[in-house]
């Protein structure tokens, strides 16, 4: 391989080698005292419940999106009565759980970059260092906590969403009632295709929470070193939450096979 190439893999490397040294310790000290639960439950409003709003829209309009994509693909069947089961299926395995994921890494992994790099850059974390607070415990654990607390959260409310607004699209054309709708929908879906995708978005939260910590928390160069954090935070998070998912879509079909 020549010098040109070696570098930049040498780089990559070394970034994810430190990224994951940051995680690792992030899990070793969230089960240290003291446990900074006020500050927990901050970042969970700031994380979790400051995204709602954004995750119920782009859930109702998902569901209104792929109700009407299926059904032009059911109506050439003539199976239009498993609208609601193939929608369900459809939000609970995948779309749900990835889609909630690139929202709050767009929305939150951005201010967790932005915020504590402006932390880094105007001394403020060197300040709570000289009063004896851990920074790392207390900035970057409790966003990751709060991060893999909140993603399942508004994971079930990205899916809860997406089959209300596939309910409105179908009642519109159908004049569906909603017991029978829901009736469709959850015909077929046991706890294997729910339980397990939901289960995955922890790893997604951990992801977005360490990848934004890490970068805000060992930002350099000022103000524009803030502007690369916060940019960065989205990118790296996003790419890593979609190689992520393969694997981890690759496991749940292994542990849980859908012929059981």
């Amino acid at each position: 391989m020549s010098p040109s190439l070696t570098a930049p893999v040498q780089q990559f490397f070394s970034w994810f080698g430190s990224v994951s040294l940051f995680g690792l310790r992030a899990i070793r000290d969230a089960f240290r005292r003291p446990l900074e639960t006020r500050e927990i439950l901050r970042q969970l409003y700031e994380i979790g419940w400051r995204s709602a709003p954004l995750v119920t829209v782009s859930g109702l309009a998902i569901g209104v999106v792929l109700s009407m994509h299926t059904r032009s693909t059911m109506e050439r069947f003539g199976a239009e009565a498993m609208i609601p089961t193939a929608l369900a299926i459809a939000l609970f395995s995948e779309t749900g759980p990835l889609l909630t994921a690139l929202l709050v890494a767009g929305r939150v992994g951005a201010g967790i970059g932005a915020e504590l790099g402006g932390m880094r850059v105007t001394e403020q974390i060197d300040a709570l260092e000289s009063l004896a607070v851990n920074s790392f415990k207390y900035l970057a654990v409790t966003r990751v906590i709060a991060c893999i607390i909140a993603l399942p959260i508004l994971t079930t409310i990205m899916n809860s969403a997406g089959i209300l607004g596939g309910f409105f699209a179908e009642k519109v054309i159908s004049n569906i009632s909603l017991q029978l709708y829901l009736n469709r929908a959850f015909s077929n879906i046991g706890f294997v295709d729910y339980i397990p995708p939901t289960a995955k978005t922890m790893v997604f939260g951990f992801l977005i929470g360490t990848v934004s910590s890490y970068l805000g928390y060992n930002t350099t160069g000022g103000s524009e070193g803030i502007g690369r954090a916060s940019t960065r935070s989205v990118v790296f998070s996003s790419i890593l939450l979609i190689v992520t998912n393969v694997l981890l879509v690759r496991s749940i079909f292994f542990f849980f096979p859908r012929g059981n």
